[in-house]
């Protein structure tokens, strides 16, 4: 009776007591890299299961879907899914019911069967592949969890030390943020400022350009060069601006030789060019010696498009403002002596306005203006 009971019970997939051991490993890897335990577990099923696929070639076709590993702090065991027949054809998938019926004596022609693989024979092969799981895991993991960390922080000033700069691109890497959180970033030449030098161990601010997703080379993209590291650059430096006093409306930039930025007040009583300005020129000197010397205009934001202009043409004079109808676009009329201020060095200062306030600029001086507007009162006296 006894025996016949024993006939009818199922194998059962041999397991190797190394449950406990790995767990163990795996708890103490969430502690230190912060990566679940249940992520690393899927990793290692996958692995372990492919390596057993490939351990063998008459193993090359099976499934990954016929192929099961049960890992748990009781062990690790596997076992093989195929089909009982009575004429065998396909020995990756199916069994033949007379030797299935040996694993499981209830076993019918169409059930599945699971058989169970010796995993002790595995087992170097097994440990291996835990091991490099493990190692590419944590790289990946790593990548992961320092995506959520600075997901949250692009388009963000943060404050990097400089590792080394490629000699072949002339990228530079970056080291931002401290201990668990702590990223490499780089810095491409596109977006270095001009003539500016990095030395390693070096402290430097930066602009998150964008945070990638896990995959391979840097997570973080950062810029010297973006108009918007001149804005956080002033929000750091100016409470008006942290505490919603001060509004920054515009800025236009040429990295490493000058930007202009348009500001305006939230509230009566607020001198919003004078607050970025600061006390003795404090808070743009602090700007400018972090941009090394970059020249910075601010200037005060206007709905009126020609005052707009007008304060955009800083530090130039002007006389006046007249918009073009049909066109984004407007005339200035400045002093003869401003002309060549107001145009700026390579036509900066205009390209500049141009930019900040979204139209086009035709500056003339007042010598070639008036005998213009005195042909244009001619013609249409004429045509009265």
């Amino acid at each position: 009776m006894a025996a016949r009971k024993n006939a009818k019970k199922k194998a059962e997939a041999p397991k190797v007591d190394i449950g406990a051991e790995i767990f163990d490993s795996l708890r103490e890897l969430e502690k230190l890299k912060g990566i679940p335990v249940d992520y690393m577990v899927e990793r290692l099923k996958q692995a372990l299961t492919n390596a057993y696929r490939k351990d063998r070639e008459d193993r090359r076709d099976v499934p990954a879907d016929n192929v099961v590993v049960d890992l748990s702090e009781k062990g690790l065991s596997m076992h093989i899914v195929k089909t009982a027949v009575e004429e065998l054809e396909d020995t990756a998938l199916e069994i033949q019911i007379d030797a299935a019926r040996n694993i499981d004596p209830d076993v019918q022609v169409g059930d599945l069967v699971n058989i169970p693989v010796d995993i002790a024979k595995f087992g170097r092969i097994a440990a291996q592949t835990a091991k490099q799981v493990v190692i590419q895991g944590i790289r990946e993991a790593e990548r992961g969890v320092m995506y959520e960390s600075y997901s949250s922080k692009a388009q963000e000033l943060l404050t990097g030390t400089v590792l080394r700069q490629d000699p072949a691109t002339g990228d530079v890497f970056v080291r931002i943020g401290q201990g668990n959180d702590a990223s490499d970033a780089v810095l491409r030449a596109s977006e270095q400022i001009p003539g500016e030098s990095y030395s390693e161990g070096s402290l430097v601010r930066v602009y998150v350009l964008e945070v990638r997703k896990p995959g391979r080379g840097p997570l973080v993209h950062v810029s010297r060069t973006h108009p918007n590291l001149v804005r956080r650059l002033f929000e750091l430096e100016t409470p008006e601006i942290a505490e919603g006093q001060v509004e920054i409306r515009n800025i236009a930039r040429e990295a490493g030789s000058r930007s202009k930025m348009a500001v305006r007040a939230t509230m009566e009583g607020i001198d919003p060019v004078g607050a970025c300005v600061g006390p003795r020129g404090g808070r743009v000197g602090a700007v400018v010696e972090e941009l090394k010397g970059e020249k910075i205009d601010i200037v005060v934001w206007s709905e009126d498009p020609c005052q707009y202009v007008r304060a955009a043409l800083s530090p130039a004079d002007v006389i006046s403002v007249s918009l073009i109808p049909g066109q984004k676009a407007c005339r200035v009329v400045v002093p003869d002596d401003q002309l060549s201020l107001a145009i700026g060095k390579e036509g900066q200062n205009a390209r500049l306005a141009a930019r900040l306030t979204g139209y086009k600029i035709d500056i003339k001086p007042a010598s070639q203006a008036e005998p213009e507007e005195a042909a244009k009162e001619e013609v249409s006296g004429e045509a009265e």
